[in-house]
């Protein structure tokens, strides 16, 4: 609340109606206080008055009832729309999350293929070079016996 709002603050429609019911009441005893006229003139002057303000009392209670109805139907539908847009925002969002993680789960299982490819065939590849490195080691070893022999007949 800002300062003016603290100093003056808004009246209700209660308040006003006191307001008005105290006045009226201070205003007749006043009348009846000071005025020329006879007792039955005033007392007739008074009821007409006090009608008038009971009638304008009434008028106005029920200008603030209707106001206030009128207020309450209108924060009503605001929350209701408020409501219907923050179920709809959240129902997209709910799908969006979702599809996003299928998406990602598609992505994680393509990937893991790809992986078990590639690691099918390197270990295919590495199988092929220890098998064609054995086969260099045991011609390597056999011309190696053959020699140790040449060499061993030679001497001896």
């Amino acid at each position: 609340m800002n300062k003016a709002e603290t100093e003056y603050p808004v009246q209700s429609g209660s308040t006003l109606l006191k307001g008005i019911f105290i006045g009226s009441l201070i205003g007749a005893a006043a009348a009846l206080l000071f005025a020329p006229k006879p007792g039955r003139e005033l007392r007739d002057d008074l009821s007409d008055k006090l009608a008038l303000a009971t009638d304008k009392t009434k008028e106005v209670a029920g200008a603030v009832t209707d106001k206030t109805i009128s207020i309450a139907t209108t924060v009503g539908e605001k929350a209701s729309d408020l409501a219907s847009t923050v179920s709809a925002k959240a129902s997209d969002i709910y799908t969006t999350v979702s599809d996003s993680k299928q998406q990602i789960a598609a992505t994680l299982h393509d990937t893991g293929k790809k992986i078990g490819e590639t690691v099918s065939d390197a270990s295919a590849s590495i199988a092929a070079d220890v098998t064609d490195a054995s086969k260099d080691v045991a011609d390597e070893a056999s011309d190696a016996k053959e020699q140790v022999k040449d060499t061993y007949k030679t001497n001896y």
